[in-house]
């Protein structure tokens, strides 16, 4: 159980006996009665958003979810499929519900799954990846103005704005959580 003042992004929580993830919370304190949390929560079965008012003093039950850390395989057109680290057991995920990670996942690499009843129910995407540029368009030179910036791709299918400087071919550093550029990487 977890109180509703305590509630955080990212909390699983169950509502009619389905996990659900906080994607959104705001905390309201009115002049006359309790304060409460207004939660807007995504399920992570069917992807369907619901906003639910939970008094910061109330309590609420939270999915007891387990985090396994698993490799990005494939994608099949329904899931994306994964490979459990140390088991070697193959997840799917369904593409649907969790299409806006599509950007984010690459071949190899891995990532943290969010596990409920041996079912795994959510990708949780690094909150800073490395990209290669694939797609850029040149600039002329002093064809600057300070900040501007240009529209990328990336080998995953991500496009991002970044600095005029950035060229085919080289790594960036991008906030997944944003999708805003960090920086150039080197090496």
């Amino acid at each position: 159980m977890v109180r509703g003042g305590d509630i955080n992004l990212g909390t699983c929580l169950l509502i009619n006996g389905n996990p659900h993830i906080v994607v959104d919370r705001e905390f309201v304190s009115p002049g006359k009665g309790s304060a409460f949390a207004r939660v807007k929560a995504k399920s992570l079965k069917s992807g369907n958003v619901i906003t639910q008012t939970i008094k910061t003093a109330d309590f609420v039950e939270d999915a007891q979810v387990d985090l396994t850390d698993c490799q990005y395989q494939y994608s099949d057109g329904e899931s994306y499929m994964f490979m459990n680290n140390e088991t070697f057991e193959q997840f799917g995920v369904s593409m649907t519900i969790h299409a806006d990670k599509k950007p984010y996942l690459k071949e190899g690499e891995t990532y943290t799954l969010v596990m409920w009843e041996n079912e795994a129910i959510d990708i949780k995407i690094p909150y800073k990846m490395i990209f290669t540029v694939v797609e850029s368009e040149n600039y002329i030179k002093g064809d600057t103005v300070s900040g501007a910036t240009k529209p990328i791709t990336t080998e995953t299918g991500l496009v991002v704005r970044v600095p005029l400087f950035i060229k085919q071919g080289e790594r960036i550093l991008v906030n997944t959580e944003t999708n805003d550029y960090v920086e150039r990487v080197n090496n």
